[in-house]
């Protein structure tokens, strides 16, 4: 779980921003180059460190949630159902699933020690729309890791809607767990169990958070 959590704590550095002009860069250099920027905050920071909420809350809100369609991740994390869902439901099941992740990558980023990135040539023309990000994390111990990232050019630049963490994407991971809950208790029974587990994590330190 360690080892998972620094994972995701690498895998934060993807969402982050230091400015609306680094919308229009190219994805890969737009990734690499927030993801200095993170890292470093967070290994300077000894609130972040410590697992600050207030501190590590307000980074994620303010370098995390402008650079991420959360919408787009519940869509395809609820599959087919999505579409069966009304207005309402959809937008309760984004916020409560956006919650669920902030949390997550909050005590994440309380966990960034000595972790490295090494970013891969990107396989894609200037013109496409939806690219991939391959990354490799560099951990002090341990052989290195893959960890790659999804992107698609929005109006207002481009925005991240996916993850690969050793080799499982963010959306395949959670598209069986919310299937499972929507056929037993229906579109409210996932929203309601979303908001549940976010109670009990807001409850807990950040390193305590799973």
């Amino acid at each position: 779980m360690k080892l998972m959590k620094k994972l995701l704590a690498v895998a934060t550095i993807a969402f982050a921003a230091s400015g609306p002009a680094l919308a229009q860069e190219k994805p890969d250099l737009l990734v690499k180059r927030i993801s200095e920027d993170v890292i470093n905050t967070a290994k300077a920071d000894k609130d972040i460190q410590a697992g600050d909420r207030r501190k590590v809350i307000g980074l994620v809100e303010a370098k995390i949630l402008p650079h991420v369609d959360f919408q787009r991740t519940t869509a395809q994390a609820a599959g087919r159902f999505w579409r069966t869902a009304t207005p309402e439901q959809q937008q309760k099941l984004s916020q409560e699933f956006k919650t669920l992740l902030v949390h997550t990558y909050s005590g994440a980023i309380s966990q960034i020690k000595n972790e490295t990135v090494e970013f891969k040539p990107m396989r894609a023309q200037d013109s496409d729309t939806d690219v991939e990000v391959r990354s490799q994390v560099n951990l002090t111990r341990g052989e290195p890791l893959t960890l790659n990232y999804r992107l698609y050019k929005a109006p207002t630049g481009w925005k991240i809607y996916d993850i690969n963490v050793m080799g499982a994407w963010l959306v395949e991971t959670y598209k069986g767990t919310f299937a499972s809950e929507i056929n037993k208790s229906g579109i409210d029974g996932l929203i309601a169990k979303l908001a549940e587990r976010n109670k009990q994590l807001a409850s807990k330190p950040l390193k305590a958070a799973k």
